[in-house]
């Protein structure tokens, strides 16, 4: 089959990338079209592919203000042409699938999760943005809430990363999906037996007002015990600010840092609601536990009093109640880090393969989206 694998942006190499690099080996021949594309700032697999930027990649300084384009990017995919190709799997978080797709052709849709912006965050995202971007944000995501909605049906079958993200197909699209954890790398990981011996923890990811890591900050500072912060984003500045003499802000690290610091940590922090969470894995597969925020993608993949535990409200005291607490939990990295397996790369790929065919080998003909309007709501493993 002719494959496209449609993405939003190739700006870093995040989860969605991780996804693209996937989806690569699956379809070594498969051409690629993303909105606005930075080749080093990818990975070598990825770059070997043919890419193709809408014209959203051509518009003035593209590649730092792309998001300020968003409500042209509906247009922008729609004038995609890709008539020539059989199968078409969009990498959905920003807008990708809003493809229109040929006639014969199959469109799968792997949903990191619908637009958080003008959905399930929108007035999150509103309330943190300066005064003009909020007057503006009313009338372009009522525009492209409406305009995702729609086409979404144009989307043969859907892929969610968790439940989570599958409750939210449900409701913002009115469509079923089936359930395909990401791909973490655990390979690159590592247990070392003397970790944890000096008490103290980590916290790493995307620093921005949504994660929440000021609560972690403030919880730390509280309690006088050490805390390493690694990650880069808008609150990066405000969090050094913040810490007090127990707490590190090492901002942005190589990821031979990263994976030193998960393996050496006591336990992992993560005080935000994910879609999935790829950082609670990597903790895992470091055989660390995690103390999480007791919703979102971080429940489907920490199992309580075994490789973590949960707090329930975003609070510091509800973070502090829950490392006091992962204090006597009994820990045994070598489990913590087979539950991590769970969600290796090559999981995700076989199981991905295996959905694909699946569904373009049905007599060669595409699903009608509007004959799974009898929906089930997705179960939690």
């Amino acid at each position: 089959m002719q494959t496209a694998i449609v993405h939003y942006w190739l700006v870093g190499m995040r989860g969605g990338e991780k996804v693209v690099e996937s989806l690569c080996r699956l379809y070594p021949d498969a051409d690629l079209f993303v909105h606005v594309y930075r080749p080093e700032a990818v990975s070598p697999l990825i770059r070997a592919r043919q890419i193709t930027q809408t014209f959203i990649g051509r518009l003035p300084f593209a590649a730092k203000l792309y998001k300020n384009y968003l409500p042209l990017m509906p247009m922008a995919l729609e004038q995609l042409d890709l008539r020539k190709y059989d199968l078409i799997i969009s990498s959905e978080s920003g807008p990708a699938k809003g493809i229109v797709p040929p006639p014969g052709s199959v469109h799968i849709c792997y949903c990191h999760s619908p637009m958080r912006y003008v959905w399930n965050m929108f007035h999150e995202y509103r309330r943190t943005s300066g005064r003009l971007k909020r007057l503006l944000m009313l009338p372009a995501a009522h525009y492209i809430r409406s305009w995702d909605a729609l086409s979404a049906q144009r989307v043969d079958h859907f892929v969610a990363n968790s439940h989570t993200v599958a409750e939210r197909i449900t409701r913002y699209y009115r469509r079923d999906s089936q359930v395909i954890p990401p791909p973490v790398a655990v390979e690159d990981f590592y247990i070392d037996p003397e970790a944890g011996k000096d008490g103290t923890w980590l916290m790493a990811g995307e620093l921005v007002p949504y994660k929440r890591p000021d609560l972690a900050v403030r919880a730390f500072n509280r309690m006088g015990r050490r805390l390493i912060v690694v990650g880069g984003g808008e609150m990066l500045d405000e969090l050094r600010r913040l810490a007090g003499p127990t707490v590190t802000v090492l901002g942005p690290q190589p990821f031979a840092t990263l994976r030193q610091l998960y393996a050496e940590s006591f336990a992992l922090v993560f005080p935000g609601e994910e879609d999935f969470g790829i950082v609670p894995v990597e903790s895992m597969a470091s055989g660390r536990p995690v103390l999480a925020f007791g919703r979102g993608g971080a429940t489907e993949t920490v199992v309580e009093g075994v490789t973590g535990l949960f707090f329930h409200t975003q609070s510091v005291e509800a973070i502090i109640d829950g490392v006091e607490r992962m204090q006597t939990l009994k820990v045994n990295p070598q489990a913590i880090r087979i539950h991590a397996e769970r969600f290796a790369t090559a999981v995700f790929e076989r199981r991905m393969r295996n959905f694909i065919d699946s569904v373009t080998s049905r007599a060669g003909t595409v699903p009608v989206p509007h004959q799974n309007l009898v929906l089930v709501k997705p179960e939690r493993a």
